[in-house]
């Protein structure tokens, strides 16, 4: 049989293959196929020669290439009988009509055992060639080249490589009405990434060609499976492929966009839930997810073209892990050891399991995603990440965290789709309604729960404050004691962020709304008010300098003599009681907070009180003062309500303003407050293994105190209890430290990256996959962009640093540039004239700390410390969110 024209035929892979026998399926099944008629396979193995010798089993690949020219040469040189060309001729005047236009495109034909192209197990496409647009004239030679395209070199090499003979392969041919769509479209049932349950679908202007060949522009719709929910990532469209009207003859070509199609999204919401319908019917025909092909005409009507099983990088129960330490750094930068790892899954399942108490979640499912909650951060090349499948679970159960979770993801730095799909329970605004009354009980009870906690906190921390002369068991029952309390009381800390997440954002919409000023002016309006617990470290600290500044032997000491020995002369009262009371106050006090002051192996002032001098010696050069502090802090706040009347002249949307403002205030400060106490939480339990540490070298365990940050928090108590499973901790200590060692030779994970699923991970290098990410680079004016964060203008010379461990002085006056900061980098912000952070948000620590300090910040610049050169004069904006690279020239020139 050479010419099916319809009947069972046009189903059966084994003559016409698997993409027609799927389109006629389809079209039985009474989706919109456009008619077809096929060459079979027999057809091209009579009519075509045979294909000469192979060369050798040794061939190289231009060998290969050679042979394949030849028998494609050969294919074109034939032709059609004329008896076959007059029944094609005749099926194309069914089909399409004497005037119509077709498709004609080549398919292998399947083997006997049902293999071949597009089949379900081996989906490889896109080898042979597919003419568009052809006339009634031109199908017998079109035919001719779908032959010829057999013997492609990639469709060669390809089967050579896969060890197939590619002499043995038969090609079949379709001849298929062509739909004149203006639009096209392919769709995945599933993500072709992660093999999540979401749609995805590419859709442009023209012909879809042009997404395939990636020639138009696109627009993308992501449709979760669970929900229905529609994401839209729509781009400005200029370029779409087609056929001119004013040459026919060239086929497909790159045409303008009409203006009035080139914003506005491809397709309509109907449109791609339509869409979805129909590639759904033949995910559920072919059972397994499908690419769907597909155009659409002017009136509107859909037509499908084609369907071939998604070639997914991992199957659905496999799907792909997704990674991210965007924010994370913040708290574990760079390598970070086995104790302090230990201690932070200890933190957060502790904590998180009180959040989601506290936020409705019932025990029965805490209990049955317990096994998330012990895997919420991993352990990768010796650095911390977020494991995001174990967030979107938990947090999934969340009433109205589906419509939060833009809103989360931004706030974490995620610029990246994940693939993960919203958590099942129907409809998210449904949820929230059915969970107002208790959510609106714990929001008005949030302020007592915060104080509560505060007080609780700060009796412990009395209570811990003299660890010396305490026996190792007491030690530990007292860092047991704690960490029960904390994972009883913790999630009031998560609550408050995540009623404030919703806040920022109701305040910025109505803000972007109802004044002229827009959102930018939230970060100066949330300024002011009572001062949170970084910010009194920070008068802390300029109130020590003036005390300094105040005695000059004590100021020459500060200044020239070395730490320890200045130190050691303060804290003996040798500059007099009031100043070692003072400095003694502050280290009890703030003694938690220095450089990476959550990494339990790096040490703080708790250990080093010295440490506060190399704090004090910007500020004490600099002669600042706190009545200076509180002064521009007030100054920013009433420049602020100033231009919140002037931008709003209605005083009910005021009101209502300064009410969110108020309890985002709150928020913002409750999160300061819980950030310090985090802080001191990490102190304490770093003071009790450190001093467990010289319990275990005396016992011959450990040869020095510092080896303790290469075990596990398990493992040091398990030392004292009886439970370690491995009596040498010697043997444990070499193994990590090697492993650490081999770590820091291997090159950074990116910040965002996924795993194979179901794959051993974390074990030797880790293998990760990137998704793909924008390349940063600023506009063609040399301006980067990012979140406004703290108002104001100011140029300087960039400080780029990767690490907080310099003295502060080489930052002062200085733009500081980052890709990420922490509560230790304090002492450095506070000297510096502005500062530039690729990661954050409005509620990150690095903004908040901008405003308290009243220096110029802008956040989330991507790719800044990489494009900023050290040293090179800049100028940020804290109020639009700019930063300008500037010449010599313009750096020196008077700012107008």
């Amino acid at each position: 049989m050479r010419l099916v024209l319809d009947g069972p035929g046009l189903s059966d892979p084994t003559l016409v293959g698997h993409k027609f026998a799927r389109q006629d399926r389809m079209r039985r099944a009474g989706m919109p196929v456009p008619r077809f008629l096929c060459l079979t396979g027999e057809a091209f193995a009579e009519l075509t020669p045979a294909a000469t010798p192979l060369p050798g089993p040794h061939a190289d690949t231009s060998a290969l290439i050679a042979w394949a020219g030849v028998n494609r040469d050969r294919v074109r040189g034939g032709g059609l009988p004329a008896g076959l060309a007059e029944q094609v001729l005749a099926g194309f005047d069914a089909i399409a009509g004497e005037d119509g236009l077709v498709a004609v495109r080549a398919c292998v034909v399947a083997a006997a055992d049902g293999t071949g192209e597009d089949g379900a197990d081996d989906p490889f496409a896109g080898l042979s060639d597919s003419y568009l647009y052809v006339g009634r004239h031109a199908v017998p030679a079109r035919i001719v080249d779908c032959w010829a395209s057999a013997y492609n070199p990639e469709a060669v090499l390809y089967r050579v490589r896969r060890g197939l003979d590619p002499a043995a392969v038969r090609v079949a041919v379709g001849v298929q009405r062509m739909v004149l769509g203006t639009r096209s479209f392919v769709a995945f049932t599933r993500d072709p990434r992660t093999g999540a349950d979401r749609r995805v679908i590419a859709a442009a202007h023209g012909i879809g060609e042009g997404i395939v060949q990636e020639k138009a522009d696109i627009d993308h719709f992501f449709v979760d499976g669970a929900t229905g929910a529609i994401e839209v990532d729509a781009v400005a469209k200029t370029t779409m492929v087609g056929l001119d009207p004013e040459r026919p003859g060239d086929g497909p070509v790159p045409l303008p966009v009409p203006a009035d199609r080139a914003q506005a999204p491809v397709l309509s919401s109907a449109e791609v839930r339509e869409v979805c319908a129909l590639a759904v019917a033949a995910q559920e025909l072919f059972d397994g997810p499908q690419d769907v092909e597909g155009t659409i005409t002017a009136d509107g009507t859909i037509h499908l073209v084609q369907a071939r099983p998604v070639v997914l990088d991992h199957r659905p129960d496999g799907a792909e892990v997704p990674w991210t330490n965007h924010n994370l750094t913040e708290s574990f930068p760079g390598l970070t050891s086995a104790l302090t790892y230990s201690q932070a899954c200890v933190f957060y399942q502790a904590g998180f399991t009180d959040f989601y108490r506290r936020m409705g979640v019932p025990e029965e499912s805490l209990r049955r995603d317990r096994h998330h909650l012990s895997r919420m951060i991993g352990y990768l090349d010796g650095r911390v990440y977020y494991r995001l499948d174990a967030w979107f679970a938990l947090h999934g159960r969340i009433p109205g965290f589906d419509l939060m979770r833009p809103l989360w993801e931004r706030s974490l730095g995620l610029t990246e789709r994940t693939g993960m799909h919203a958590a099942p329970g129907g409809r998210p605004w449904l949820r929230v309604l059915r969970a107002a009354p208790r959510l609106a009980l714990l929001l008005a009870r949030q302020p007592r729960d915060t104080r509560s906690f505060l007080r609780w906190w700060d009796r412990f921390v009395a209570d811990s404050a003299a660890l010396d002369g305490r026996s190792a068991d007491e030690l530990i029952a007292g860092y047991r004691h704690m960490w029960a309390e904390a994972e009883r009381r913790w999630g009031v800390t998560m609550v408050n962020s995540y009623f404030g997440l919703a806040v920022m954002a109701l305040a910025s919409v109505l803000l972007t709304r109802w004044t002229r000023a827009g959102a930018a002016l939230l970060p100066q309006l949330v300024s002011g008010g009572r001062a949170n617990r970084t910010l009194q470290s920070v008068r802390s600290a300029i109130a020590l300098a003036e005390l300094v500044n105040a005695a000059p032997a004590l100021r020459r000491a500060v200044l020239e003599r070395p730490e320890p020995e200045a130190w050691d002369d303060i804290a003996a009262g040798r500059h007099g009681a009031e100043v070692a009371g003072a400095f003694a106050r502050h280290l009890a006090r703030f003694g938690d907070r220095a450089p990476h002051d959550l990494k339990l192996e790096a040490v703080t002032p708790r250990q080093r009180p010295w440490m506060i001098l190399s704090t004090l010696r910007p500020f004490v050069t600099q002669g600042l003062t706190v009545a200076g502090s509180v002064a521009d802090e007030r100054r920013a706040a009433e420049q602020a309500r100033r231009t919140l009347r002037e931008t709003c002249p209605n005083p009910a949307r005021r009101a209502v303003i300064g009410v969110l403002v108020a309890w985002l205030r709150f928020f913002v400060r409750a999160r300061e407050d819980t950030r310090f106490c985090r802080s001191q939480l990490y102190g304490i339990s770093r003071d009790v293994f450190w001093r467990l540490a010289e319990r275990l070298v005396a016992a011959g365990m450990l040869d020095e105190a510092g080896d303790v940050a290469h075990l596990r928090v398990e493992e040091v108590l398990g030392a004292f209890d009886g439970t370690l499973p491995d009596a040498s901790l010697r043997d444990l200590v070499a193994r990590r430290r090697a492993e650490s060692a081999a770590a820091q030779r291997l090159p950074g994970l990116p910040a965002y990256f996924t795993t194979p699923g179901g794959a051993p991970v974390g074990v030797g290098p880790v293998p990760w996959r990137d998704p793909g990410t924008a390349v940063a680079a600023a506009d063609d004016d040399g301006v980067l962009r990012g979140l406004a964060s703290s108002s104001g203008r100011v140029r300087g010379r960039a400080r780029v640093l990767t690490d907080a461990a310099v003295p502060p002085e080489t930052c002062a006056d200085r733009i500081l540039v980052a890709r990420e900061t922490d509560p230790g980098w304090l002492p450095l912000m506070m000297v510096a004239r502005g500062m530039v952070v690729e990661r954050g948000s409005l509620v990150s620590h690095t903004a908040i700390t901008g405003r308290l300090l009243g220096i110029p910040t802008v956040v989330a610049v991507a790719g800044a410390a990489a494009l900023i050169p050290d040293g090179a004069p800049v100028e940020i904006d804290g109020g639009t969110g700019t930063v300008r690279l500037l010449s010599e020239a313009e750096f020196e020139a008077p700012v107008e």
